[in-house]
């Protein structure tokens, strides 16, 4: 379980090593969520969409434009990724929600391996019960709240899950994991609480109290995927770019979010991945894996449930 006290802190695939998280805005954040006084004014300003969407207009103003190169340089992001330069965004918001060039996130070309979603840190758990705990000791993963519709929920209650948190830092738009034929996205109205660990150490329950959009990708190799793309603090939109009904490839972009932290939760049926080592070892020391898009995350089971004989 993780602290409520504890600076965030993740292990780096690339690096090895156990890092500490450098949050934007972290000062604000722990008074909103530590502070007496701040989870008032949480409660009556900061989940509400009004501020959220108000905080959005600011981030596309035009001045907000000069914002963008401070940022990068203060967070260290690799501006030779971007399709265009940093200082040829039109608004805070245009470089937020910007592209990458072709070449920046390399696909892993199994086609037994679904990949991460989104650059962002993961938590991956084989089983969604072992995700009971993880952020508040004795607190239940509500599926059907989550989810907003308990067959659903029975559907994947005993399946795979992999939160894929993405911070302010990141690049926000998401992808598909694999290839597969999306179906149509349900919007499920909410708040917008932080998904930051600081948040969820307080109240696992803003996962399933924050607007979020659902999307069912039928996959030949994964079965039925249910991808969740969750809302926050200052994200005020979460932008589908697909076509439902239409058939797609592994990492393929889905959609994008404007600005702040959001999430996407994936969900597999019970035994069609076995989530990779790395993943799952460092989600069961509470310790979120840091990954980027197009990087394994598992690998498809020989057959799932019911496949026998087919």
């Amino acid at each position: 379980m993780m602290d409520s006290n504890d600076a965030v802190k993740f292990f780096n695939r690339y690096t090895g090593r156990v890092e500490t998280e450098d949050i934007y805005g972290e000062a604000w954040l722990r008074w909103t969520y530590e502070n007496p006084g701040g989870r008032l004014l949480l409660w009556a300003v900061a989940k509400r969409l009004w501020f959220s969407h108000w905080y959005g207009w600011r981030m596309d103003r035009p001045g907000s434009h000069k914002k963008v190169v401070p940022f990068c340089e203060t967070y260290g992001l690799d501006t030779s990724e971007f399709e265009k330069p940093g200082e040829n965004f039109d608004s805070f918001n245009d470089f937020f929600s910007r592209r990458l060039k072709s070449t920046a996130r390399p696909m892993d070309p199994d086609p037994d391996a679904a990949i991460f979603p989104v650059d962002g840190r993961h938590l991956g758990f084989q089983d969604i019960s072992e995700a009971e705990g993880v952020f508040v000791k004795g607190q239940k993963f509500d599926l059907p709240a989550l989810l907003g519709d308990a067959a659903l929920a029975g559907q994947y209650r005993e399946g795979s899950l992999v939160i894929s948190r993405l911070c302010p830092v990141d690049y926000h738009r998401y992808h598909f994991p694999v290839s597969g034929i999306p179906g149509n996205p349900r919007l499920v109205n909410g708040f917008l609480f932080s998904v930051n660990p600081i948040a969820l150490r307080r109240r696992l329950n803003v996962l399933w109290e924050n607007k979020r959009c659902l999307t069912i990708l039928e996959t030949e190799r994964f079965g039925k995927i249910l991808t969740v793309e969750v809302g926050a603090t200052c994200v005020g939109s979460i932008r589908q770019t697909f076509s439902p009904e239409k058939p797609v490839l592994k990492g393929a972009e889905k959609g994008y979010f404007r600005f702040g932290g959001s999430m996407v939760l994936t969900f597999f049926e019970k035994g069609r991945i076995r989530l990779d080592e790395d993943l799952l070892e460092n989600s069961r020391q509470g310790l979120e894996l840091y990954a980027r898009l197009s990087d394994r995350m598992g690998i498809a089971t020989a057959q799932g449930p019911g496949d026998a004989g087919n």
